[in-house]
């Protein structure tokens, strides 16, 4: 069932979203991460972000890599919904469609499961502008391993 995440409730998710809560990583604080809904039962997670200047490309749009960044982490996070404490789900393969350019502000971006295996996961994504334009789209395979020492 789909919830909106509370962050004062941190020890009610999963321990990839506890962990996000607990510490940030520096690049999801640099795109603006904030975590919105997740359904644990369908691996799905909706996350927003917000875009500046800082990531523009030297044209004036966001840059792709920034775009790639986003799909990489969502994606990520709806992988880590159906891991354990100390497993992780380093991505193996991406691909990232740009179907429009992005600009300045509130970006929403979704990630689901579609199948998961005992070792691999296999998920899809995508990015649209806070009024809904679809701007990416994304399909990724993670390996699911064990967090080494």
């Amino acid at each position: 069932m789909r919830s909106l995440i509370d962050i004062s409730k941190a020890t009610d998710y999963p321990p990839n979203i506890q962990a996000i809560i607990k510490r940030p990583s520096e690049v999801s604080a640099w795109l603006g991460q904030s975590l919105l809904e997740l359904d644990t039962d369908a691996g799905w997670v909706k996350i927003g972000y917000q875009l500046t200047h800082a990531h523009f490309n030297r044209y004036g749009a966001i840059h792709g890599g920034t775009i790639a960044a986003i799909m990489d982490d969502v994606i990520a996070t709806a992988a880590g919904l159906q891991l354990q404490w100390g497993e992780i789900a380093p991505t193996l393969e991406m691909k990232v469609s740009y179907l429009a350019q992005a600009r300045e502000g509130r970006h929403i971006a979704e990630a689901r499961a579609v199948k998961r295996g005992r070792t691999i996961v296999f998920l899809e994504g995508s990015l649209n502008t806070e009024d809904g334009k679809l701007l990416a789209t994304a399909s990724a395979t993670l390996m699911i391993t064990a967090l080494k020492k």
